[in-house]
């Protein structure tokens, strides 16, 4: 993983799910790093490992069957 390409995502959840979300999503070690922007309004932003965005975008749209996640720009 030394000198990996990240894509940088920004997202908003319900604040009652970030410790789930980042325990799942950081359970798939080496896939992304989530860190929590703003917990007031539950803003995540998400480092993904460029070679893993589709496994990312996969595990994405499951975890948005169970969480409301919306991906919002970057302010």
């Amino acid at each position: 993983m030394k000198n990996a390409t990240m894509i940088v995502r920004y997202y908003r959840v319900d604040r009652r799910d970030i410790a789930a979300i980042q325990f799942i999503i950081e359970g798939y070690e080496g896939m992304a790093v989530v860190t929590t922007i703003d917990p007031k309004p539950a803003r995540l932003q998400i480092s993904i490992i460029a070679d893993q965005q589709e496994d990312f975008d996969f595990l994405l749209r499951d975890l948005q069957s169970t969480f409301p996640i919306e991906e919002v720009p970057c302010t």
